[in-house]
């Protein structure tokens, strides 16, 4: 399902970023500006926000707003961000498996409250309204075109885990498959978005392509680069129904854009967190207790110094100043850390400040209303934490060795750690559940 052009006018009016990265504020906005924006179906508000959703996606598709494909269709997606990184992968329907057939790769937790409001909006809207996102390894022995940018992208990295982890015996290449389309054929989706970023879309509708792409993934792994959350809700919404008696179904699948990371590396940024409860100097406060601390000028000094720390460490910053935290206490590190967690695991950043600084130095129960977060923008993270009179704690991105190995070991790195990218923007594929 897609919005027709010919109704809508400029895709990039009713498109947006993933649902999980736009505020209230954002959302406001995108609303006000187009009718049709694809927001008033990712995040509907008011208590009746769920069933609203579901009415206007009926309207649109009655209207003629919405189209659904006539015959089955894989689309090749392509974004480029503004810093050069290019992102090209297949969007399709991928079957869910138990985490325990490491099929798919979890490298997050999750917080039940997002999975519950994704639940819910699927369930009314008996669709899914944005595709998860996953890497895997292709086949060996191409370097790709266009090389990732950014804090750190996923190259060789992908292949610190003996024996090609997220490669499978099948040495068919489907990542092969997807770049001759990109570069051979013409777009029939091509629109820059206002955040500057380039996204193009190739119709799929070849059964023997398809299949050709398909038996390319088969015996393959991969991983959730982005999504989790919307993951979870998949498996969800597929024991309800297996629960109810319903027995196979569409709801044995999920929307998902496949990326082969040897070709196309996402890069991997930092997730920021705010704490809007938590007023800053009470946080340099209780964490000298356990950091050095050391008073920042400005947040370019002071994000420099955090990139260049060595270890684990964190800027905080407020309405009262930046400070930045270094060199945590090996010993009450230690005694925060919880039992039978690997050396890797313990080392992340994202896994000292849960344990040592907001659970045990600041005694802040991690939830999304007492944690916010901010992908990748440090500027923003300190801009929402001045706003509410809290804490940002700006991060450092983690090592993908580090998140790669961490999966590949059945862990998972804490909840928030990883802010993979190009994002692939809301809007542009959907997926209806109950075609008819």
């Amino acid at each position: 399902m897609r919005f027709a052009p010919e109704a809508v006018g400029d895709l990039a009016a009713v498109t947006c970023p993933p649902y999980d990265l736009i505020d209230p504020e954002e959302v406001r906005r995108l609303a006000a500006g187009d009718g049709h924006n694809v927001v008033r179906l990712t995040l509907p508000t008011g208590e009746d926000g769920y069933r609203r959703a579901a009415e206007t996606l009926r309207r649109w598709l009655a209207e003629g707003v919405l189209i659904a494909d006539p015959e089955p269709a894989l689309y090749v997606y392509e974004t480029v961000a503004t810093d050069g990184t290019l992102l090209r992968g297949v969007i399709g329907a991928v079957g869910l498996r138990s985490e325990s057939d490491r099929v798919i790769l979890p490298h997050e937790d999750v917080f039940p409250g997002p999975v519950r409001d994704r639940l819910a909006l699927m369930t009314a809207t008996r669709a899914n309204l944005e595709p998860i996102f996953l890497i895997y390894e292709g086949p060996a022995g191409r370097s790709p075109e266009e090389p990732g940018h950014g804090p750190a992208s996923i190259g060789q990295d992908a292949s610190v885990i003996a024996g090609g982890p997220f490669a499978g015996a099948d040495e068919a290449d489907p990542g092969a498959v997807v770049d001759e389309i990109a570069e051979t054929r013409r777009p029939v989706v091509e629109f820059r978005a206002d955040d500057g970023t380039l996204h193009r879309l190739w119709r799929v509708g070849d059964p023997a392509v398809q299949e050709r792409i398909a038996a390319g993934l088969r015996g393959r792994r991969a991983m959730i680069a982005d999504g989790h959350h919307r993951y979870a809700t998949y498996r969800a919404l597929q024991e309800r129904r297996h629960a109810a008696g319903d027995g196979p179904g569409p709801w044995d699948y999920g929307l998902a854009l496949l990326v082969d990371s040897r070709r196309h590396p996402p890069r991997l940024g930092a997730i920021h967190r705010v704490l809007p409860g938590l007023p800053p100097r009470d946080a340099v406060e209780r964490a000298a207790k356990a950091f050095a601390v050391r008073e920042m000028p400005d947040l370019e000094s002071g994000t420099a110094a955090l990139a260049g720390a060595g270890g684990p460490a964190f800027l905080l910053g407020g309405a009262d100043g930046l400070w930045l935290l270094t060199d945590p206490d090996a010993g009450l590190l230690d005694q925060a850390m919880p039992a039978g967690r690997s050396p890797r695991w313990r080392r992340l950043d994202t896994a000292v400040l849960d344990t040592l600084l907001i659970d045990r130095l600041w005694g802040v129960p991690a939830d999304e209303r007492t944690v916010e977060v901010v992908h990748e923008d440090p500027a923003a993270a300190l801009h929402r934490a001045r706003r509410s009179g809290g804490t940002a704690v700006i991060m450092n991105p983690p090592a993908v060795a580090d998140v790669l190995a961490v999966a590949a070991e059945g862990e998972r790195v804490p909840r928030k750690s990883t802010s993979f990218g190009p994002k692939p923007r809301t809007g542009l594929v959907m997926r209806l559940l109950d075609l008819g």
